[in-house]
């Protein structure tokens, strides 16, 4: 149960976003510019970094939505998902994006841990500038996304089909007109 009253059938950060739609719209409007807008990083590449940083900060429903998400962005299923969140340098990934999720899970202990060198191997495997700093902010917004979903204490179905059956609506609804109560 919510440490606060939130509305009872909305999983998550939708909860949340309910109770305070003024502050729900940047956070949206963030979100989409981040994982949806025109980028050299594919969104499905996106939604797994917001994937494996919530996976690092045990986020189940931000986990789970997002990587519903990148699976259907990726055309993956969720046993690949789950090997990318338990094992990256096992991972089939190209080299650059294992570089830009090592970035992203330094970013999650805390953005000093993001080493010189962490940026060097990400640019010596084609990673841009923008492409670094996306990552970084990506991981940066959903450290915040976490522990607002997890700070009030949200509930999330514990199906993890469920995230991927709503997964093809998210990816075509986005997150600039997202409705929480849909």
């Amino acid at each position: 149960m919510a440490y606060i009253k939130l509305p009872d059938e909305l999983p998550g950060i939708r909860g949340p976003m309910a109770f305070r739609p003024e502050t729900a719209r940047p956070l949206n409007d963030l979100a989409e510019v981040l994982l949806r807008s025109d980028n050299t990083l594919s969104r499905g590449e996106r939604e797994l970094i917001a994937t494996y940083v919530s996976y690092l900060n045990d986020c189940f429903f931000c986990q789970n939505a997002h990587g519903g998400l990148a699976q259907h962005y990726l055309q993956c299923d969720m046993n690949y998902i789950d090997g990318v969140k338990k094992d990256v340098a096992a991972a089939d990934l190209p080299d650059k994006l294992k570089a830009l999720l090592a970035i992203a899970a330094s970013v999650q202990k805390g953005g000093k841990h993001v080493t010189g060198d962490q940026v060097e191997r990400a640019r010596q495997r084609g990673a841009t500038d923008r492409e670094i700093h996306d990552t970084v902010l990506i991981a940066a917004a959903f450290c915040m996304f976490n522990r607002y979903v997890d700070g009030l204490n949200t509930w999330a179905p514990p199906d993890r089909n469920f995230y991927i059956e709503r997964a093809p609506r998210r990816a075509a609804e986005g997150y600039a007109n997202y409705d929480p109560h849909s």
